[in-house]
């Protein structure tokens, strides 16, 4: 039966983001093989406005990992959940500043963007810390404090952006070390009250003052020149230069000045420390950044990649404009065998072999399931309906899958189709395939240094019968001696796989190749009893089970089981 619809047409990709293809958990060959010929299909396809991205569900098995080596293919990047993440929001692409910014221009920039939290980076891209409207209103308020500029430790830059000043003498990427800040008025006299050694000193243009000033040991002048055009005596530059004091002329009045200085201090004086500032990544979930947006009463969040680089800010609003993602699955429809947070996503289009599962979608997509061996054999035949050269590379993969899936067509789920398609793939491929299957499912049997657990989940699916969970793992092998050593070291990790995935019953179909025979071992309170009921006449020795001719899991030993849970 084959099932479409036209809905594929009416899907829009969410912005700057590819479109997923992923095929199951603990992912076969064909899993991963369809999965990339399929994005190249899409990519490539004139009735395809998507742009696709192939992806794994897992790791990767040996059989899979020499057939992507043998045909010079990278493997599709790991994907475990597809739950909405930070990256799914629209979040604000805010400029970071640099921590010597002045508390002004940290508060102009704040009115010019309507916002009221701005990050501090480092010249490497790196969050140092935010710096908020409160900041800069508590700047605002240290008014009376005549040292806050030798504390923040003010670039002389900083004040003469806030002046509009000139430097006359001394250096503009020098810092304020020392000094408190005085006012000159009156007569020159008075500063002998007030004025300190490395003192900073703001004062009229009139020469006696400037002169009184330098002979105090004043750090740093400001003359204010607010009715333009006049200029610094050269003997007091001199001077100034001798005594290694700074020179600043600027066209602000007296008032204006000494108000506008305090708001030349940098941020790193008045931002927060960094262990107060709450930040998320890029891949943090969204029900973790609900919760802790719930706690806190903060405006803005800064978003950082996981290496820590800045990118942007994220807002409560932002929540608002969430882009699911968007998914293709290939080799699957059911739950149970999905990437965790499909739900949470977008199923655009579903290409399978299977039996009809339990996935369900609250809209139409395009669903096309074949009762072929392989979905591998159901993206050849869409590449030839788009029209769509099949590179060589894609070739041989798409031929894998076939092999593999078909167990080299001896499987009861092969059709003539796959077979024909086979050979044609094998054509493009320069392959022969007798030899090519031999030396793949050889690669795929080959245990040395490989764990229970990752032989066991190089082929492994979990399934359910009401509310019960079951969980069926394959491998196929051409040697008697590789079946044995497989058999001798997956047993005993039975029980323990059905521990950790919830299973009552555990199953792995060990399958000559060869003698076209699956030696089937299962652990589990009702798996032998269900073994007996699917297969009346098989022969038991101790916990496996001898099943001539039964080489499918899904046409023949799923089928029979489904049925024996029927009757229990």
């Amino acid at each position: 039966m084959e099932t479409t619809n036209t809905a594929q047409s009416q899907v829009t990709p969410a912005s700057g983001r590819k479109v997923i293809v992923i095929g199951h958990l603990n992912p076969d060959t064909d899993s991963i093989c369809s999965a990339i010929a399929y994005s190249y299909l899409k990519n490539h396809s004139p009735l395809s406005h998507l742009q696709t991205e192939p992806r794994r569900a897992g790791e990767i098995n040996q059989e899979t990992a020499f057939a992507l080596q043998y045909f010079g293919v990278h493997p599709p990047r790991l994907c475990t959940d597809v739950s909405p993440q930070v990256q799914d929001l629209e979040y604000r692409h805010m400029d970071g500043i640099d921590a010597t910014t002045s508390v002004r221009k940290a508060w102009e920039l704040m009115r010019a963007n309507n916002i009221d939290t701005l990050p501090i980076v480092s010249g490497g891209g790196e969050l140092v810390s935010i710096v908020t409207l409160t900041d800069v209103s508590d700047a605002c308020m240290d008014v009376l404090d005549t040292t806050i500029l030798a504390k923040s430790h003010t670039p002389y830059r900083n004040i003469l952006e806030v002046l509009d000043g000139e430097m006359l003498c001394g250096d503009p990427d020098g810092v304020v070390q020392s000094g408190k800040l005085g006012l000159a008025a009156g007569n020159p006299e008075a500063m002998e009250d007030f004025l300190e050694p490395g003192d900073i000193v703001i004062l009229s243009s009139r020469y006696e003052f400037q002169f009184c000033a330098l002979e105090s040991g004043a750090g740093c002048l400001i003359i204010c020149d607010d009715k333009g055009g006049r200029t610094v005596p050269k003997t007091i530059l001199k001077l100034a230069q001798e005594r290694n004091c700074t020179v600043i002329v600027t066209p602000k009045d007296f008032y204006t000045a000494a108000k506008l200085l305090s708001l030349a201090s940098p941020v790193s004086h008045y931002m927060q420390t960094k262990d107060q500032v709450l930040t998320f990544t890029l891949n943090t979930p969204l029900d973790e950044v609900q919760k802790i947006m719930a706690q806190v009463r903060y405006h803005y969040f800064p978003v950082l990649t996981r290496g820590g680089k800045y990118v942007g800010l994220l807002s409560r609003r932002n929540l608002l404009n969430m882009k699911r993602r968007q998914l293709i699955l290939v080799d699957h429809n059911e739950k149970t065998q999905a990437i965790d947070g499909y739900e949470q996503a977008d199923i655009l289009e579903i290409i399978d072999h299977h039996r009809i599962g339990s996935i369900e979608t609250p809209s139409p997509v395009y669903f096309r399931n074949v009762p072929v061996g392989c979905t591998a054999t159901i993206v050849t035949q869409m590449f030839r309906e788009q029209s769509v050269e099949i590179p060589q590379k894609i070739a041989g993969l798409l031929l894998s899958a076939i092999l593999s899936d078909t167990l080299m067509f001896k499987s009861p789920t092969s059709t003539p189709v796959d077979e024909q398609i086979a050979h044609e793939l094998a054509a493009i491929a320069g392959v022969d395939i007798e030899n090519y299957a031999s030396e793949m499912f050889e690669a795929g049997s080959n245990l040395e240094g490989k764990t229970a657990r990752e032989v066991f989940l190089q082929d492994f699916k979990v399934f359910k019968a009401g509310d019960t969970r079951y969980g069926i793992g394959q491998g196929s092998f051409m040697s008697e001696k590789s079946l044995k050593a497989a058999a001798e070291l997956l047993f005993p990790y039975l029980s323990e796989a059905a521990k950790e995935y919830g299973l009552s019953d555990t199953f792995y179909m060990l399958t000559s190749v060869r003698e076209e025979t699956t030696y089937l071992l299962f652990a589990g309170d009702q798996a032998e009893e269900l073994i007996r009921i699917g297969f009346p006449d098989c022969k038991i020795e101790g916990n496996t089970a001898i099943l001539p001719k039964v080489i499918s899991r899904k046409k023949q030993l799923l089928p029979a089981l489904v049925g024996a849970f029927s009757q229990i």
